[in-house]
């Protein structure tokens, strides 16, 4: 018999892992044919190989849209196999490297390309893809925000989003996610991180820096309207199923989930990680995001459960305009219905940010 986790897997991760680019069929033979948790990450790691290998066999003959499409999807691969592969940190990490080098080498081939970007932060660097659209001098730009187990190298079909609507993208990795997940744990003051990231725009002359816009997923739908509670001049945020506290559904997570935020959170006993989670809250700054707002939250969400929407939308009494998109039959992030939320997301930025 499957490990539960796999069958939870199977059961909870297809939408979200098949609409950010995983080939479906690798995710029904990785879910099928790996039996234990344990195999987990050498099993996409393995995926991403494949991948990865026609990348390489499509750059050879100079064919490099194609070696950056395979170059993504080789990078998908793996950083799923890493996500929330915490049991093993060697493994996972090994994985997520070879996510960043598969993505990297991808930028410049992409369409449009994109660009590995330096962030001053503090003492420490943290690490983007900036990507522009075709076309539009001085795009606008939205800032991406990660979740507790995402990172920029899966968020390709979501820069396309708002590069096709003629905005510019910043994906970044912040304390907690990805390249600085090992060196940074998870800020719950999450406007410091997002504060560097506006800091580093107003240092490019090749964007518009008074159009600024952020995007935040699963943590980072925390994430995104914390910054904008304290960062000025955004023109909007969009905040898919983040929690409005983190401390009141910290002991619902689902196991594997919880288990990653006490590894990413820095933590160093229950007690301190409880405390922690007790941070991140929207209770008492949610009615500083003076911005327009756009909720999106599933009904069926397993991680976070959607009154957390409701109460980000009921506190943020002084946002400029908020429309919180609840999905009857949505999932975590709603990834199961993406086409229920994503284009009109991306159309509503597009004319919160131009206006």
């Amino acid at each position: 018999m499957s490990d539960p986790k796999i069958e939870a897997a199977k059961a909870h991760w297809a939408g979200r892992m098949v609409s950010n680019g995983m080939p479906l069929a690798d995710f029904q033979d990785v879910t099928t044919q790996t039996q234990s948790w344990n195999d987990w990450c050498m099993a996409l790691s393995n995926r991403g190989d494949v991948h990865a290998t026609l990348g390489n066999d499509a750059a050879t003959n100079n064919n490099y849209l194609s070696a950056g499409e395979h170059y993504v999807t080789a990078a998908v691969c793996y950083h799923f196999g890493k996500f929330l592969f915490v049991n093993n940190p060697e493994q996972m990490k090994s994985a997520h490297l070879k996510a960043v080098a598969s993505y990297s080498k991808a930028l410049p081939w992409l369409s449009p390309p994109g660009e590995r970007v330096t962030i001053p932060y503090g003492s420490h660097s943290l690490y983007g893809h900036l990507r522009k659209p075709d076309g539009v001098e001085k795009p606008p730009v939205v800032i991406l925000i990660m979740g507790l187990d995402s990172a920029k190298e899966e968020m390709f079909n979501n820069e396309s989003l708002f590069l096709n609507r003629g905005m510019a993208t910043l994906t970044f990795d912040g304390p907690g996610q990805g390249e600085a997940e090992y060196d940074l744990p998870i800020c719950p003051e999450y406007e410091k991180p997002v504060q560097a990231v506006i800091d580093y725009i107003h240092t490019r002359k090749d964007l518009d820096t008074n159009r600024i816009g952020l995007w935040g997923v699963s943590m980072g739908g925390y994430y995104a309207p914390r910054a904008a509670a304290f960062c000025s001049d955004i023109k909007g945020c969009i905040a898919l199923s983040g929690p409005f506290d983190v401390g009141l559904c910290y002991d619902s997570l689902p196991g594997l989930t919880r288990s990653c935020f006490d590894y990413r959170s820095g933590g160093s006993d229950e007690k301190n990680i409880r405390q922690i989670a007790s941070r991140m809250s929207m209770k008492e700054v949610a009615s500083q995001i003076t911005c327009p707002l756009f909720i999106v939250s599933g009904a069926l969400d397993r991680v976070i459960p959607s009154d957390h929407a409701a109460m980000l939308e009921k506190a943020a009494v002084n946002a400029a305009e908020i429309i919180h998109l609840a999905v009857p039959d949505g999932g975590h992030v709603v990834n199961n219905r993406a086409y229920k939320y994503r284009q009109a997301s991306a159309d509503w930025m597009a004319q919160k940010i131009r206006s």
